[in-house]
């Protein structure tokens, strides 16, 4: 793998993607972390690369800056939980309370993000089961199995098995977003596609996907920017 730097105060380091599929030089800034990488086609020359890259030194700086920047969660953190955002405080007894407008956490101010984390997985789980069961039902077609991860690239996916895959982050997302998501990879298990006919189960089970999936596509990379743990 090779990395270009390009300015300073601070450097940008842009990493080169050889890809064969690729019939030109594309340029793209995570969203999530502000990683810029250069994709080019099988046999681009590296001094090629560096002044296509150099070329656009200003735009590519200008997304870098505009990445949403990590946030450690603790208390007096504010967190959104199913699209209504919810302050952290120091809670009594052994359980987590989710009020209107706080998140009652007890024990030590350390253990803080990562049992809130833990919190929200459980969550999610709960959640995302309960949502693809009813999608599942309405289609006709039973799912396999139900996991979570942490994924950056995509918000779910659906295997051959019929495997649903969901990224937890997604209860911290309005609750009609992940009810979209859970729609989108349930017509998955009829149509393991993006075509017309996926569009058009994904409308029978949800209805109109517009917003969510705009939502998504605006703010989605925010609930990446929240760290539970160090």
């Amino acid at each position: 793998m090779t990395i270009l730097t390009l300015g300073s105060d601070p450097p940008i380091e842009v990493t080169l993607r050889r890809s064969a599929q690729a019939r030109r030089m594309t340029l793209r800034v995570s969203r999530l972390d502000g990683r810029v990488t250069l994709t080019l086609p099988r046999g681009t020359a590296e001094r090629d690369a560096k002044a296509f890259a150099e070329d656009r030194y200003t735009w590519i700086r200008q997304h870098v800056s505009a990445h949403v920047k990590p946030a450690l969660v603790g208390v007096s953190s504010c967190i959104p939980v199913l699209g209504q955002r919810r302050r952290i405080v120091s809670g009594d007894g052994r359980r987590i309370v989710l009020s209107e407008d706080k998140i009652a956490v007890p024990g030590a101010p350390e253990q803080v993000g990562r049992k809130v984390q833990a919190w929200l997985k459980a969550t999610a789980r709960s959640e995302l089961a309960f949502a693809s069961d009813q999608y599942s039902k309405a289609l006709g077609r039973p799912y396999s199995k139900l996991t979570l991860r942490d994924t950056r690239s995509r918000w779910g996916s659906c295997t051959t098995a019929g495997g649903l895959m969901y990224s937890w982050r997604l209860v911290m997302a309005p609750a009609e977003v992940l009810a979209y998501v859970a729609a989108h990879e349930v017509a998955h298990l009829a149509e393991m596609n993006h075509s017309a006919a996926f569009w058009s189960t994904l409308e029978e089970l949800y209805g109109d996907y517009r917003a969510p999936k705009a939502w998504l596509r605006k703010e989605g990379h925010a609930l990446h920017a929240y760290r539970f743990v160090d």
